[in-house]
């Protein structure tokens, strides 16, 4: 998917301020039973059809608004991601900007996840 100039600008502008990490490292994290809370930005829709296991929806339009309700602690470590790491760069920066501690963007995102191979969980939750 070819994204706009300033979409792009808007998403490094984020990034410049926010830690990432890699799909793999995601996957060591839940290998090694670390706590975190893995939050799924994309649509409703996209995460109906599939998501990474243990995940919760907050999509990056209702995420600011929802966000304290499902995670009051703003010392959780988050762990976000959506369908390539640009809506959950943008997302990990606006939960900052609130007041969580440790948040970090899933470079690479749900396209990432399935290029691995690793395992998914359908439905919603």
């Amino acid at each position: 998917m070819a994204h706009s100039p300033r979409f792009l600008e808007i998403v490094n502008d984020a990034k410049s301020r926010i830690r990432e990490c890699q799909v793999a490292d995601v996957k060591r994290m839940m290998d090694d039973n670390q706590r975190f809370t893995l939050i799924d930005v994309r649509e409703e829709s996209e995460f109906a059809k599939g998501h990474l296991p243990g995940a919760i929806h907050l999509g990056k339009g209702i995420i600011e608004r929802d966000v304290e309700a499902k995670v009051p602690d703003t010392a959780t470590k988050l762990i976000l991601y959506c369908g390539g790491g640009y809506r959950s760069a943008l997302a990990a920066d606006a939960l900052q900007k609130m007041g969580y501690q440790d948040v970090i963007s899933m470079d690479g995102g749900w396209k990432g996840w399935n290029a691995a191979g690793y395992d998914v969980s359908e439905g919603g939750n």
